[in-house]
């Protein structure tokens, strides 16, 4: 009979299998759900676009397959028949597009679809010809298919080991975090197009097109794991997905077996209350998880929020910081002047100065060497925040530099009427290794803190040595030694601290309860910068800073450990 597309054979009845219904209607049905339900809340993504074309081509395919069953009209077979295996490489191709998008977050160079439109335009135009469908065989009520089959064999093994070699490639490539997420993609669409294009074409080879049937299920495992994907990655940031997805298949795959013929009443009423618990429990799991997943949203916005205004906050941190360095390094120049100028004044170097004028000269010196001190903490804050604090280390020798700094105090303290005494060890203490300059800021730091917070009585600056046994390695038993440690020990009559706040400020703009007001109400100033700075410096020259206080109006002790140079090297 000569191929003219519709036949002069007017009817022929087969056998349709029981399985047809159950294969065809619910993967077609849930496939279209679940793609609609991506587009939907991703109109404007790639990935979302390409999945409902797979969707509606893979529903094409089963809607024409049924029909092609089950309709005794052979112009319709022969018809529906003759782009059935267009369709069906439509999905493979679009299949590889999808997994490409996804997984590159990018469409497909230009070039690449003119290559695979020059491949699919010989097939397309020959479909109409009798090299695709030369005759219908009414003994089988089949089409017969014609050399075009040998050409679509080739285009399906061609797409099928490119989309498997793209995917190995992507696996080995990928970064650990991402890997996981493609596995999954990969087996869900290796296992897809292994059972639908596969089916197909083992049912055409063997002419056993009972396989097909079998092989629509494929549709069902690729969405499954879609489904995990977009659950636990948020593949299409879509939270309630992949639960209507299953809630919806698994109705659908119950009210198939209505079509199902050859069933007694049992299996009847099975099926009808199977499908009414299962309408009942999806309802309220559905509600639940909608409910968490709105609670979840609100959260995630509210991180999100949170997250923008800490990036704001820290943009302002940085830029409160680089204007407290310019302004502290603008402001060095002047004090170190009236520092100088002032300490010449009080030496007579210009002439003796009478006692008055020295009292107010006094005053200059003493509130220009707490600027001086204050400047520097906000300048180290400064650097310290931005990564920028450095060190210049070397052999130090503690007593003179301590020396320095209390000479240095000393009228700071004889304004408050307060003494500042210095006891000096007995022995030769070792070297330490010290940046000098932010040791004697670290000294200075405790020494202006004890004066600050003392109204009567003094301050006692000690210094002493002591043994510490340290262990080598990085497993204790591995060895120890003796090591030499210089200890500093500042302690005042002053207001005190508690037990808890000894620890408490040394953290950044804290201060001792105490230290809010003084015995007459006054408030007493401080930044609450200096032993924060202090403690940081100290740790980064590989030492100890603490404080001890008995409690309120019993003074307090700050105590800097630092380690000796041994004889021989550090």
């Amino acid at each position: 009979m000569e191929y003219n597309l519709v036949t002069n054979i007017q009817s022929c009845y087969i056998d349709v299998p029981l399985l047809l219904y159950y294969s065809h209607v619910p993967t077609a049905i849930v496939s279209l759900v679940l793609a609609f339900f991506v587009f939907l809340k991703n109109r404007k993504l790639l990935v979302s676009k390409i999945l409902l074309f797979i969707a509606i081509f893979f529903s094409l395919w089963s809607f024409f397959d049924i029909i092609i069953w089950i309709s005794p009209d052979s112009r319709k077979v022969m018809f529906l028949w003759s782009i059935v295996n267009l369709i069906e490489m439509l999905v493979s191709v679009f299949t590889l597009y999808f997994a490409y998008a996804f997984l590159e977050k990018k469409d497909v160079p230009l070039k690449i679809k003119i290559f695979i439109g020059t491949l699919l335009l010989p097939f397309i135009l020959l479909i109409p010809t009798k090299l695709n469908l030369p005759q219908f065989v009414i003994e089988s009520c089949e089409a017969q298919q014609g050399p075009l089959l040998k050409y679509y064999y080739i285009l399906e093994a061609f797409f099928s080991l490119s989309l498997i070699a793209y995917l190995i490639v992507k696996i080995i490539k990928n970064h650990e975090s991402e890997r996981a997420k493609t596995i999954y993609f990969s087996i869900g669409i290796i296992l897809f197009l292994a059972s639908f294009s596969g089916a197909n074409i083992m049912g055409s080879i063997l002419e056993q097109w009972e396989i097909l049937q079998y092989g629509l299920f494929g549709m069902i495992v690729f969405l499954a794991f879609l489904s995990y994907l977009i659950l636990k990655y948020q593949a299409f940031d879509i939270k309630v997905l992949a639960t209507q997805f299953f809630i919806v298949a698994s109705w659908l795959l119950i009210a198939s077996q209505f079509f199902i013929g050859g069933q007694n009443q049992e299996n009847l009423l099975l099926a009808v209350t199977t499908l009414l618990l299962t309408t009942v429990l999806g309802y309220i799991i559905f509600r639940s998880v909608k409910q968490e997943v709105v609670l979840a949203e609100g959260v995630r916005e509210s991180s999100e929020k949170l997250l923008k205004i800490n990036r704001k906050l820290e943009e302002l941190d940085k830029a409160k910081s680089e204007f407290i360095s310019i302004a502290s390094h603008q402001l060095r120049t002047p004090l170190t002047s009236i520092k100088g100028f002032s300490s010449l004044l009080l030496e007579n170097t210009f002439g003796k100065v009478p006692e008055k004028q020295k009292e107010a000269i006094n005053k200059i010196f003493v509130n220009n060497e707490k600027l001086v001190l204050l400047v520097e903490d906000m300048l180290n804050v400064s650097r310290l925040e931005s990564g920028r604090l450095q060190y210049d280390f070397e052999e130090t020798e503690i007593v003179p530099l301590v020396g320095d700094v209390i000479k240095n105090l000393k009228l700071y303290a004889k304004n408050k009427k307060l003494y500042l005494k210095f006891q000096k060890p007995e022995e030769k203490l070792p070297l330490i290794l010290a940046d000098q300059r932010k040791l004697s800021e670290i000294i200075a730091n405790l020494i202006d803190n004890a004066i600050k917070y003392t109204q009567k009585g003094g301050v006692r600056v000690m210094i002493e040595s002591f043994e510490r046994n340290q262990k080598v390695g990085k497993f204790e038993g591995t060895g120890t030694f003796d090591q030499t440690w210089i200890r500093v020990r500042v302690k005042d009559t002053g207001i005190g601290m508690k037990e808890e706040e000894t620890v408490s400020i040394f953290e950044k703009f804290k201060k001792g309860n105490y230290a809010e007001t003084e015995e007459n109400g006054t408030r007493i100033s401080g930044t609450g910068f200096g032993v924060y700075i202090s403690r940081q410096m100290t740790h980064a020259m590989n030492g100890k800073l603490f404080a001890k206080s008995p409690g309120k109006n019993k003074g307090s002790e700050f105590i800097l450990e630092l380690p000796g140079i041994k004889e021989n090297g550090k």
